[in-house]
């Protein structure tokens, strides 16, 4: 986890340089950076994450002289996980605090909600975590992203799907940008690899049962199920399908999950369940450098995991 927290923040004094801010930070005495994250709300637990990961990451920065001779100072704003709060507190940071830089906003449909802002003020956001591909291809140039989209995802997906012998899927999602969009990339994926597709089958970001959708993909017929949505929403699912005697296997996509939580939350309801993941905090070594000389380019499987140098699929 240390080395993807100091990647956040070396991102963000990258994009800080990168648009020519130097002479404005240098007026000065700190750097400082907004962050636009979800800490209340269905999307809590990735923006906590985050935050905790960008303070760490400002302290080792610091500690090494911070950037431009500047100290870097997080000045942290709630989305409460609704995308019109996070275009305000947006607006917030750039106006009233003048922050040069931001990073956010977590949710795909946060972020998207946050670009007219950024267009407006002319001020660089790191995307940090959003998966929506419309991200990349709105044509903002005021963005920089280090998570990879859906399609990237998807695409990287189908150099393992064979090997993992899926034969019909149906989807359970998400009902908004990020789910909508993985649902789509992923089914292209499988048509492509002569899967068939059944349900997709989508639930509101803040919905607590449900038992309705599961119940109708379990008389699909398919063999493997797409979930997207955040850890406390997968939570919930894995513990109803698992009272419903859903037998399929499961797969979460990523961003979707923090494996070492679901097993806090659910315990036995996430044995056999599968997680695609960008990184490994709980095994950095799994997930290499890619800029180092050498790296493994190939696909492996290594125990319960096919691993990659951009995505680790783990088998709990």
């Amino acid at each position: 986890m240390k080395r993807h927290r100091s990647m956040l923040g070396r991102s963000a004094a990258t994009a800080l340089v990168a648009v020519g801010l130097i002479s404005s930070a240098a007026a000065q005495s700190t750097i400082d950076i907004g962050l636009v994250q979800p800490l209340t709300g269905a999307f809590a637990a990735a923006g906590t994450d985050v935050v905790n990961g960008a303070k760490i990451a400002a302290d080792e920065i610091n500690a090494k002289g911070g950037v431009l001779g500047k100290k870097l100072e997080l000045i942290i704003e709630d989305t409460k996980s609704n995308p019109t709060e996070a275009a305000a507190v947006t607006e917030k940071l750039v106006v009233r605090d003048k922050v040069p830089v931001l990073m956010g906003a977590s949710a795909s449909t946060a972020t998207l909600a946050v670009m007219p802002k950024l267009m407006e003020y002319k001020v660089p956001m790191l995307v940090e975590t959003s998966s929506s591909s419309k991200i990349t291809t709105s044509g903002n140039p005021y963005i920089f992203r280090i998570a990879p989209p859906s399609e990237v995802e998807a695409a990287v997906f189908a150099k393992i799907v064979k090997k993992i012998g899926i034969h019909k899927a149906d989807f359970l999602v998400v009902n908004n940008d990020w789910g909508r969009g993985t649902a789509d990339e992923f089914s292209k994926v499988l048509k492509d690899s002569g899967i068939a597709v059944g349900l997709v089958e989508r639930m509101d970001q803040g919905a607590q049962d449900m038992n309705a959708q599961l119940v109708k993909l379990k008389g699909s017929g398919a063999d493997t199920l797409f979930v997207t949505t955040a850890v406390e929403q997968l939570s919930l699912v894995l513990k109803q399908a698992a009272s419903l005697g859903l037998n399929v296997r499961m797969i979460s996509t990523g961003g979707s999950q923090n494996p070492d939580q679901l097993i806090t939350n659910v315990g036995k309801a996430a044995d056999g369940t599968w997680h695609l993941v960008f990184f490994t905090p709980w095994s950095p070594e799994a997930t290499p450098d890619p800029g180092r000389q050498g790296v493994r380019c190939g696909m492996e499987q290594e125990g319960s995991a096919f691993r990659r140098p951009d995505l680790e699929f783990s088998r709990l």
